[in-house]
C-alpha cells in the first residue's frame, strides 16, 4: 500500500525525517532569498547577487547524488507537460 509520507522520501533516497530537514532548509533558504529579492528590486545596490547565488547553491543541491535522478525524471515530465499544453 502506498504511503504518502514516505514514497517520495524513499524515491530520493532519503527518510521522512530526513526529508524534511532538507525541504525545511530550502524552504527557509528560498524564502530568505526572496526577500533579499524584493529589497533588491526597492534598492537595487543591495542584495546585488544573492537571488541568483541562492538559486544556484540550491540547483547544486538538490541536483547532487541520489538526488539527481529524481530531478532528472521531474524534468522530463515537466518538459512533457509543457508540450502537452502547447
Amino acid at each position: 500500500m502506498a504511503n504518502p509520507f514516505t514514497d517520495h522520501p524513499r524515491a530520493v533516497g532519503e527518510t521522512y525525517l530526513e526529508h524534511s530537514q532538507v525541504a525545511g532548509s530550502v524552504g527557509f533558504k528560498m524564502i530568505g532569498a526572496g526577500l533579499a529579492c524584493l529589497v533588491h528590486a526597492v534598492l537595487p545596490f543591495l542584495f546585488v547577487t544573492t537571488g541568483s547565488r541562492t538559486i544556484l547553491a540550491l540547483h547544486a543541491k538538490i541536483t547532487s547524488g541520489r538526488r539527481k535522478e529524481h530531478a532528472q525524471g521531474v524534468l522530463a515530465e515537466l518538459r512533457t507537460a509543457n508540450v502537452d499544453a502547447a
